[in-house]
């Protein structure tokens, strides 16, 4: 049963989340301001972080820079607004996802089932491995870890799907929508500069060590590079 760190201020928020959460069959722990939420993101180890994006004290978005520093959970971030420099803003951060107040609760379970699952099925011959390769490139699907070199580097669930869906494929050139329709499990409109922000901090990631494993095709889309 995995468990989810709900971090609202607005205690009927919370109590939509929770019901729906768990009639899913979900563990849940609360918080409703940003230091109670890190206190308890220490003390209950959640398996992935449903996130307001206001918030007294410390608000979401600094929230989820602390997280970052040492964790890479995933986070839903939830907001009233819905500006695409809000939503581009909070996955550049980190974030694995971003819902819109007043939401579904169905859609919110929906999307925390999807961030969970860490991408989409592989194709059967793919599938039959549990360690993906492609040249200094491995993903183990299992422990859901990505590395270079036998160097690891931390992902988000949205970046692994990503690197997921390319390495399930090489030599494919995935456009912007393909690629995002493979690390979403679920149908939901992203807009390219949402697109280009999972890739653009996927590839600051491996660049810190020296790798480069995404090449843009301009006008196209993005595919592995070749194997080094």
């Amino acid at each position: 049963m995995a468990r989810i760190l709900i971090v609202d201020d607005d205690p009927a928020i919370r109590d939509v989340v929770r019901f729906a959460l768990v009639k899913a069959g979900f563990e849940t722990v609360e918080a409703g301001n940003g230091r109670v939420a890190l206190e308890l993101f220490a003390a209950s180890a959640p398996d992935l972080l449903v996130l307001d994006v206001t918030l007294p004290e410390l608000d979401g978005t600094e929230i989820c820079r602390l997280i970052r520093r040492e964790s890479t959970v995933p986070i839903l971030f939830l907001s009233s607004r819905d500006e695409e420099f809000d939503r581009v803003l909070g996955l550049e951060l980190g974030g694995d996802d971003y819902l819109v107040k007043p939401f579904s609760p169905r859609e919110l379970v929906a999307r925390v089932k999807a961030v969970l699952r860490r991408g989409p099925a592989v194709p059967a011959a793919a599938a039959a491995a549990s360690v993906l390769r492609h040249g200094a490139l491995s993903l183990d699907l299992d422990l859901v870890k990505a590395s270079w070199n036998g160097c690891e580097v931390a992902l988000t669930a949205t970046e692994f799907g990503i690197l997921r869906t390319l390495m399930a494929r090489p030599g494919k050139v995935y456009s912007r929508d393909s690629l995002m329709d493979g690390a979403y499990s679920i149908e939901k409109t992203v807009s390219d500069r949402t697109i280009d922000s999972h890739v653009r901090r996927l590839r600051a990631k491996f660049e810190a060590i020296g790798a480069a494993p995404i090449e843009t095709l301009h006008g196209v889309g993005y595919k592995l590079a070749p194997c080094r």
